[in-house]
């Protein structure tokens, strides 16, 4: 299910949140779905459970999955706000990484807002 890209400059943990997103945001994963343990994922991928538990951790905190001790942890209803920020982070974090600034993309943004307010 996760394709992980261990020589990516992009950390494992980060790799897996933003493929856990893509999956929400396609469909892939509802809510309610279970998601595979820590254990699984890092077994299956070759990788240190912390890191796997890192990743889910930091859904977690952003409402995007729910942990229920000793079942498993879950993808949550995600709202349509935070669907569409879903969408932003997904298209964001390409250009983050390959080492675009955030003034450089809010100068883009600007720039294309102008544009449509002119047009």
């Amino acid at each position: 299910m996760f394709l992980l890209n261990l020589q990516s400059k992009e950390p494992i943990f980060e790799q897996i949140q933003a493929q856990i997103l893509s999956f929400i945001e396609a469909g892939v994963l509802n809510p309610g779905d279970k998601l595979p343990s820590v254990r699984q994922l890092a077994t299956e991928n070759g990788i240190n459970p912390n890191t796997v538990a890192k990743a889910y951790a930091l859904l977690e905190q952003k409402g995007y999955v729910y942990n229920l001790p000793k079942k498993g942890v879950y993808v949550a209803e995600v709202n349509p706000e935070n669907s569409r920020l879903i969408q932003i982070e997904t298209l964001l974090k390409p250009l983050k990484n390959s080492g675009i600034t955030k003034e450089e993309i809010l100068k883009a943004i600007d720039k294309l807002y102008e544009e449509a307010q002119n047009a």
